[in-house]
């Protein structure tokens, strides 16, 4: 192909693509400086986005089909965005694709701190957040937070240890002991003891009371459903269940793998001048 034909290639294929009405180019490879001229001459916006996966978002959060070939695409398979803007936020120039009209498939939040650990805590934050809320999509039950749904758990696992026969019941109760780590914690972080709050709370799920546990801001046992404090049942589930499975795998292992030093012999440990010596 000529140097002539590629120009016309060109202008016809970037002619056709805003003749159907496409105000933005969004790429994944290079463009000529043929195409940037005419992209510029029938006043079009080009994207260039290296990421595949920064790409297969951009196409689901605006609705396009992602083509191989640079060819005018169909109306179903073009993306719609009302604003499409370059900002500067922080230091950094981005792109920003913005939906003001129509419901985006995805949404991008932007974090501002002053040190990386902050940025860090909020991204985990965030991260918690809608792990919990596409949780309770799946399943919406709940369950007391606060350690008391885990005392339950160990009572009634306590339970089970005292009428199971053999030594069966010894490992049933070292089982249901773990999960007293989490009122514990929580006790700890609070400044109480922890011990005697867990022995309290013991004598509360016995009475029936099994909505009680640690409410780390009055510093005391209280009611977790008149508190508003809940955990999500199916997290809690999967975590009991990786729990176990980790703890499964570790006592199948019949072998040690020692790491030891690699390379040559030692250096000779140099020792402090005297100061007689000196």
């Amino acid at each position: 192909m000529s140097f002539f034909q590629l120009i016309y290639l060109n202008v016809q294929i970037i002619k056709n693509i805003a003749a159907a009405g496409i105000n933005v180019i969004v790429t994944g490879g290079s463009i000529s400086d043929i195409g940037v001229h005419f992209i510029e001459k029938y006043k079009l916006m080009a994207v260039k986005v290296q990421s595949k996966f920064a790409l297969r978002r951009l196409c689901k959060a605006i609705g396009a089909t992602a083509l191989v070939r640079l060819v005018p695409p169909s109306a179903d398979e073009v993306g719609k965005a009302d604003i499409v803007t370059v900002e500067e936020l922080g230091s950094t120039k981005v792109t920003i694709f913005r939906q003001e009209k129509e419901d985006s498939a995805i949404s991008s939040i932007v974090l501002r701190g002053s040190t990386q650990n902050i940025l860090d805590s909020l991204e985990r934050t965030i991260d918690d957040g809608v792990n919990v809320y596409k949780g309770l999509c799946r399943d919406g039950r709940l369950l007391a937070g606060g350690g008391a749904a885990e005392i339950e758990i160990a009572l009634r696992l306590q339970k089970i240890a005292d009428s199971t026969p053999g030594l069966d019941q010894y490992a049933i109760k070292k089982f249901s002991e773990s999960f007293e780590v989490v009122p514990r914690i929580l006790a700890d972080n609070a400044g109480l003891n922890s011990t005697s709050l867990i022995s309290t709370l013991y004598a509360a799920h016995q009475s029936g009371k099994t909505n009680l546990g640690v409410d780390v801001e009055e510093c005391t046992i209280q009611d977790m459903v008149e508190r508003g404090v809940y955990d999500h049942l199916l997290t809690k589930l999967w975590g009991i269940r990786f729990a176990s499975d980790v703890v499964l795998t570790i006592l199948r292992v019949d072998q040690m793998i020692v790491a030891k030093l690699a390379g040559g012999p030692r250096l000779p440990q140099q020792k402090g001048q005297d100061p007689d010596d000196a």
